[in-house]
């Protein structure tokens, strides 16, 4: 997959995320060195390590002189401030199609609803804004319904009504063009996924039978109610496996990137009808998902559609995708190549209208998200973990999931 330079600037982009909050969250955005050393311990930082880890980003954090009090500090540069905004807009744009989404995640769910703070966790993965709750659900009320539950007083999504029209899979218009470009027989694309294997992956006779059967097992649709079916014989059970990987493609196909985490996958487990044991589920269909376990000391698996990558690369980039890849782009630019430019020393004022512009619209948010930081610890790794009772329900979190948990981590990862 050649994902090894995308996950070190994703795991870089996280940090630089965190910072750049906290950056904007600050007055006129900008904030001495010495107070950045104290604010970033939260993120797992040491003693002056925060400034050090800045200066390997000249790109995206400018360290500089005070005129005045003659001491250092630190903003984003033009670049960084660009890219947020292009990141923001690209995000407001998709918002439609971030409400049909939402809608078909939940047709997916056996109930018609899910936990919001489970959707929350993967807002980023699905393109939903940060204020997705009020822009997305309750400014669609013909759409979605919240509710809280009375036995666990957690807040639900509920869908208000299903729409046959989007339950159309994305495997399901892939087939269609397998049919119609290269003219492959209906019966044998009709219940098939597409299956790359990887590069020396050997594939046996014996193996290679066990494949063209399974690709002509049916499934019944992830968007099919399934309680109406005996599932307790030995065919209803195969459907339901090969309906597993239909919902997890799914999954996957709405995501911006096409790869979501296995951990947030496991948020969804019991709605949608998945195995215990996603990780050795997963490793059984090789050809078409691929997990990389980077991060976290090898604790942390992120599943990829290899159906929609090349060489690494996305094969349909979206404008978001594209705005976020930016950041990545700012992040792997050598600091040997940062330019020395007087202009980034000292801002015009056209600078600080734009920062003061930029400022209205984040820092209520950023300022709210900074005010309960306190009832967070942090892990070793430096990622925030809940110190309420949700921390007991698991083990251990998702590297970017803002602190939530996720249950029986003995039957999703072994």
């Amino acid at each position: 997959m050649g994902t090894t330079t995308t996950w070190k600037s994703r795991r870089k982009r996280a940090k630089i995320l965190k910072f750049q909050d906290l950056i904007l969250s600050q007055h006129n955005q900008n904030v001495p060195i010495s107070r950045l050393d104290v604010l970033a311990r939260r993120f797992g930082f040491k003693q002056h390590e925060a400034g050090a880890f800045l200066l390997k980003f000249p790109h995206v954090f400018e360290v500089y002189e005070h005129p005045v009090q003659r001491i250092l500090y630190c903003r984003l540069t033009r670049k960084a401030i660009l890219q947020i905004q292009q990141e923001k807009e690209a995000l407001d744009a998709q918002i439609p199609d971030a409400v049909v989404r939402l809608r078909k995640l939940l047709m997916m769910s056996n109930t018609g609803r899910l936990r919001l703070e489970h959707v929350r966790i993967a807002r980023a993965e699905f393109g939903l804004p940060e204020d997705f709750e009020y822009s997305v659900i309750l400014k669609h009320p013909r759409f979605f319904r919240l509710f809280d539950a009375k036995e666990t007083r957690n807040k639900y999504i509920e869908i208000v009504e299903r729409d046959p029209s989007l339950t159309v899979c994305a495997i399901e218009m892939a087939r269609e063009r397998e049919y119609r470009e290269k003219g492959i027989d209906a019966e044998d694309v009709r219940f098939s996924f597409i299956i790359n294997f990887p590069p020396g992956f050997k594939i046996g006779k014996y193996y290679r039978i066990a494949v063209w059967k399974w690709q002509r097992v049916p499934y019944w649709s992830p968007y099919e109610d399934v309680s109406r079916y005996d599932l307790r014989s030995l065919e209803a059970q195969k459907r339901m496996e090969k309906r597993a990987v239909a919902v997890i493609h799914e999954l996957l196909s709405m995501t911006v990137e096409k790869k979501i985490t296995l951990e947030r996958i496991a948020h969804f487990r019991m709605a949608m009808n998945l195995p215990k044991k996603l990780k050795d589920f997963l490793l059984q269909h090789q050809g078409i998902f691929y997990i990389s376990t980077r991060g976290n000391h090898g604790k942390l698996h992120t599943v990829f559609l290899r159906e929609a990558y090349k060489k690494g690369e996305l094969i349909e980039p979206n404008d978001l995708y594209l705005a976020r890849r930016k950041l990545a782009d700012l992040v792997l630019l050598s600091p040997r190549k940062a330019k020395v430019d007087k202009e980034l020393v000292s801002y015009s004022r056209d600078d600080h209208d734009e920062m003061r512009r930029f400022r209205r619209d984040h820092i209520e948010d950023m300022m709210t998200k900074f005010d309960v930081q306190e009832n967070f610890v942090l892990d070793e790794e430096g990622d925030e973990q809940p110190d309420s009772d949700a921390a007991s329900e698991a083990d251990f979190t998702d590297d970017n999931d803002d602190g939530e948990a996720i249950i029986d981590e003995e039957e999703v990862i072994n």
